[in-house]
């Protein structure tokens, strides 16, 4: 059955049920939910081209194939990045691989643990682009060894950026840390590289849940370096 995908973007969606889009001047970006730990896929869509890019075939590749489409003015997606190693943000990257001819994108330290080699590794301050569209990536260490976060920055009058943070920024939060060193480490790279150059009215959207802004999670900074996960 073909994923239902409305257009009145919230930054909420629920597992199995629809996706949502918001279009930007130049940027479609579509938000599904896939498998049972909630994670979010995002489908980013050069308008002018109609080249695509997937962030984390997470779960469920089918769905995630029925979201970029059959007929032939479907996107053609050519690129697949996975924001770290984690199992379950890789679930469906080989069969959703298989299905369309993709380059495979992750951070070297987190590549060798991907099911499917990777094309293209990426480091701090690298550029990944489809169509028009050019996505800077933000290393952002601690949650694993190689997670990456990715921005675009909207180019249209009125524009602000939109950060994608896999699983290293939610509402609320950074994304589970294993030692104190990777607490710090990942709030030092978290004010340093995406709170300190980035506006608060930069858009994010996490690898589960809900979507937020930098400004709604800044006054938290200080709680969440001192409460040490």
């Amino acid at each position: 059955m073909r994923v239902d995908v409305l257009d009145s973007y919230t930054g909420h969606v629920d597992p199995g049920g629809a996706a949502i889009r918001r279009d930007l001047e130049s940027l479609s970006i579509t938000k599904i939910s896939v498998g049972p730990m909630d994670n979010n896929a995002y489908l980013l869509v050069c308008r002018a081209t109609n080249e695509a890019l997937l962030i984390d075939a997470a779960n469920e590749p089918d769905r995630l194939a029925d979201l970029v489409g059959a007929d032939d003015g479907r996107p053609e997606l050519n690129h697949l990045v996975t924001t770290h190693r984690h199992h379950d943000h890789w679930q469906a990257l080989g069969a959703v691989a298989g299905m369309f001819q993709t380059r495979q994108i992750a951070h070297p330290l987190d590549a060798p643990e991907l099911p499917i080699p990777m094309d293209e590794l990426v480091e701090h301050g690298d550029t990944v682009r489809f169509g028009e569209i050019e996505l800077e990536v933000v290393h952002l260490r601690g949650h694993t060894s190689g997670s990456i976060a990715l921005v675009y920055r909207d180019p249209a009058p009125g524009g602000y950026p939109h950060l994608f943070t896999g699983d290293s920024l939610f509402p609320g939060g950074h994304g589970k840390t294993a030692t104190t060193e990777d607490h710090v480490q990942l709030m030092d790279d978290l004010e340093e590289r995406i709170f300190g150059p980035l506006p608060d009215e930069t858009w994010f959207y996490p690898g589960h849940g809900d979507d937020s802004t930098l400004g709604a999670e800044r006054p938290h900074l200080g709680e969440w370096r001192e409460r040490g996960w």
